[in-house]
C-alpha cells in the first residue's frame, strides 16, 4: 500500500525494540514494502531467491539483502532504516533484542523521539520486554506504541491480546510509562501494519503506520538554555589565517554573534565573534540540532569535552559527584573501588562508585535492596565520583546533557540518567577559579603565539616524592638541561610561595591544616607563569591525587606532567617515576624524551 510522497520535510526518529525472535525485522521489512521504500525490484528479487532455494519467503530477509548493497548507496544498514509516509520521513533505529545487545539501545534509543515495542503473542511478555520498557523510561522516551505480533499463531484471539495488554500495562504503570496504544499485528501477513486485518474484526484501532503518524513531533529545544559539548577546536594557518574554530553539535538553545559564552567546567569565557560555515549564506545563528562552528573575540584555550553555555542563561552543574540511575549490562558486576570511564556529551572522565543507594532487577521491578555491587541487568540508584569535575544538567532540566554511558574495557557496559549534582570538597575552589577567569585581563598575545616564539609549549612539571630524595636536585637539573637547549624555563620550589605569597598563613604548626590553600596559591602563581609561555618546574613533598586535583582545578590539567622521585608513591597519577638519581644524565634524557613525546618540546 503506497503512501505517496511526503508532503512535508518533517523527520522523526523512532526506536524499535523487542525480545529476540519476536518479529522486529519482519515488521520493519513489511513497513518498507508497504510504503514503497524498497529499491525497485528488490522485493521480487528476494522472493525469487527464496523460491530457487526452496525457502519460505520472509519479510525479514529484505533487511539482510539490503545490508549487502551498502556499497551501492543504499541508505539502510544494520541499525538505521529509512522510509516515508504521506505525513513525514522516518528513521527507524533497530535496537537488537538479545540481552547481549541491550547496550546498543542505550546509544540508539537516546536519539529517538518515540518507540515501537514488539511482543510475541505466543511467547508473551518476556524479561527483555520489561527491560526494554524500563530503559525507554530511563532515556526519557515517553511516546510508545506496543505491537503484539504473530497474532496468527494464536488464532487471532482477542483474549490473548487483552491478556498481554493487561500484563504489560501493569508493568508500565510501575515505571511511570504509558503506551499510547496496543496494536495486534501479523508481520508476515501485514495485518494491521498498513491496512486493517479482516481476520481481527474485533480490533478497530489504528494501523502501525497510522499510529506512527500520530506520534507528536517535538519541536527543537531552542527555548532551553544553550548547550554545546565541544567536539574539537580547529586552527587554520594557510595564508596567515589565525582563526581558532570551536566546533560541536548544539544540543539545546541557540547561539549568535555577540553572545557571551562560558565553557564549563573551566569557567573560561569569551564572546562569539563569527559563525563559520562552508559554501552557504551567512547564518543568523545556530539552533538546537545544528552542527555548529564559531570563533571567539578573546582567544582562550578550550579543549574537547568542555560544555559551552551562554552567560545570560542558567548554567549547567559542575561537580565531581553525581547522583544517578544506572542500568548495568556488563557480564562482570560494576564494583566499588574500580575505575570506569564516564561519557557525558564529549567528555570522557575516570569514575568510581562512591555509594550504592539501592538496586533492583529491571525485569521484574523486584524491591530495591542494598548491595555492594551492581550486577548484570540491575538498575541502581547510586552516587558516582569522577576524578575531575564534569559539566552536565539534571535529566529533568535538559535530557541531552543529563544522560551518560559507562565504558569498561573499551566497551559500553552501562548507561543512565543524572538525577542531581552532589557537593564535593572542591566546589568553593572552582567558584574562585571561575571568578578569576571572569576578571582575568588577557594579553593581546595569545598563548599559541608565545609557544611559537619560544618553540615550546608551556608546561607545569611537578616533581614530587618523599622527604630527602633529591627533588630539588632533579628539578634544578631539569631546568639546567632545558635552559642549555634554549628553552624558556624556570624552577620554583614550594618554599618560594610559602614564605612569600603564603606569608599570611605560614604559621608554626599550621602547614598541614593550610596545605590545600598553599597548593591553591602555588597553582595560581603557576598559572600566571604558564600564561607567559614558561616551562615551570615545581617541587612539592608527597603530593596525593586529591592534592593534584586541587592544582588541576586552577591550571589546565593537560599542561601538567607529574614525576614521582623515589619509592613508595602515593595514589597520584604520575607520568613518570624515577627510582633514584644514581644516573642523573640518563634520567634527564628520559625526562626530555617524555616532554618530546608530549609535544612540550620538539624533537630535532
Amino acid at each position: 500500500m503506497a503512501q505517496g510522497r511526503p508532503n512535508t520535510d518533517e523527520k522523526m526518529n523512532i526506536v524499535i525494540a523487542g525480545h529476540v525472535d519476536h518479529g522486529k525485522s519482519t515488521i520493519i521489512g513489511r513497513l518498507l514494502a508497504d510504503t514503497d521504500s524498497l529499491p525497485k525490484g528488490k522485493l521480487a528479487q528476494v522472493q525469487e531467491t527464496c523460491r530457487r532455494n526452496s525457502k519460505p519467503f520472509e519479510y525479514a530477509f529484505l533487511l539482510d539483502a539490503l545490508k549487502d548493497e551498502q556499497s551501492q548507496g543504499i541508505t539502510i544498514d544494520a541499525a538505521r532504516i529509512f522510509f516515508k509516509t504521506a505525513k513525514r520521513h522516518y528513521l527507524i533505529i533497530d535496537a537488537p533484542g538479545h540481552i547481549e545487545f541491550l547496550k546498543n539501545m542505550v546509544t540508539g534509543a537516546s536519539h529517538a523521539e518515540a518507540a515501537l515495542l514488539v511482543i510475541d503473542a505466543e511467547e508473551g511478555v518476556r524479561e527483555n520486554s520489561r527491560r526494554h520498557g524500563y530503559m525507554l523510561s530511563m532515556l526519557g522516551i515517553t511516546q510508545m506504541v506496543v505491537l503484539v505480533n504473530k497474532m496468527d499463531l494464536m488464532g487471532y484471539r482477542q483474549e490473548v491480546f487483552n491478556s498481554i495488554v493487561r500484563e504489560y500495562t501493569a508493568f508500565l504503570d510501575g515505571i511511570g510509562l504509558t503506551a499510547q496504544a496496543f496494536l495486534p499485528v501479523t508481520g508476515m501477513e501485514g495485518g494491521n501494519i498498513a491496512s486493517l486485518s479482516e481476520k481481527m474484526p474485533w480490533y478497530n484501532g489504528p494501523t502501525v503506520l497510522a499510529a506512527m503518524d500520530c506520534f507528536r513531533k517535538e519541536p527543537p529545544p531552542v527555548d532551553k538554555p544553550f548547550r554545546m559539548p565541544v567536539q574539537g577546536v580547529y586552527k587554520f594557518t594557510k595564508a596567515g589565517d589565525k582563526r581558532r574554530i570551536i566546533a560541536g553539535t548544539v544540543d539545546t538553545g541557540s547561539v549568535a554573534v555577540g553572545d557571551e559564552i562560558i565553557f564549563y567546567p573551566s569557567g573560561k569565557r569569551s564572546t562569539v565573534k563569527s559563525l563559520e560555515c562552508f559554501n552557504t549564506e551567512p547564518l543568523a545563528g545556530y539552533f538546537a540540532g545544528s552542527a555548529a562552528s564559531f570563533t571567539l573575540e578573546q582567544q582562550i584555550y578550550i579543549a574537547r569535552g568542555q560544555l559551552a553555555a551562554r552567560a545570560d542563561q542558567p548554567a549547567p552543574h559542575v561537580s565531581k559527584r553525581l547522583r544517578v540511575n544506572l542500568f548495568w549490562m556488563g557480564k562482570k558486576p560494576m564494583e566499588q573501588g574500580k575505575d570506569y570511564i564516564l561519557k557525558v556529551g564529549t567528555v570522557k572522565e575516570p569514575v568510581r562508585i562512591e555509594t550504592i543507594i539501592s538496586v533492583m532487577d529491571a525485569s521484574d521491578l523486584s524491591s530495591a535492596r542494598k548491595k555492594d555491587k551492581i550486577e548484570h541487568h540491575d538498575v541502581a540508584e547510586c552516587v558516582l565520583c569522577c576524578q575531575h569535575a564534569v559539566a552536565f544538567d539534571a535529566i529533568d532540566a535538559i535530557a541531552a546533557t543529563g544522560r551518560f554511558v559507562i565504558v569498561d574495557d573499551y566497551e559500553i557496559r552501562g548507561g543512565g540518567i543524572i538525577r542531581e549534582a552532589m557537593p564535593d570538597e572542591q566546589q568553593q575552589m572552582r567558584q574562585q577559579v571561575m571568578q578569576r577567569n571572569l576578571k582575568w585581563t588577557g594579553s593581546n598575545i595569545g598563548r599559541e603565539r608565545r609557544w611559537e616564539r619560544y618553540n615550546q609549549k608551556a608546561a607545569l612539571i611537578l616533581v614530587t616524592g618523599k622527604r630527602n630524595v633529591g627533588k630539588k636536585t632533579l628539578a634544578r637539573a631539569i631546568e639546567q638541561r632545558l635552559f642549555a637547549d634554549g628553552k624558556t624555563v624556570y624552577f620554583m620550589g614550594i618554599a618560594n610561595v610559602l614564605y612569600g605569597v603564603d606569608a599570611d598563613i605560614k604559621k608554626p604548626g599550621s602547614d598541614e591544616r593550610h596545605r590545600p590553600e598553599h597548593l591553591r596559591r602555588l597553582a595560581e602563581v603557576s598559572n600566571i607563569l604558564l600564561d607567559a609561555g614558561v616551562i615551570l618546574i615545581v617541587t612539592a613533598i608527597g603530593l596525593t591525587q586529591q592534592e593534584l586535583e586541587i592544582i588541576q582545578n586552577v591550571v589546565d590539567s593537560d599542561l601538567i606532567e607529574t614525576i614521582w622521585l623515589g619509592g613508595d608513591p602515593t595514589d597520584i597519577d604520575f607520568a613518570m617515576t624515577v627510582p633514584n638519581l644514581n644516573n642523573l644524565d640518563e634520567t634527564l634524557d628520559n625526562i626530555k624524551a617524555l616532554l618530546q613525546n608530549k609535544g612540550i618540546i620538539f624533537k630535532p
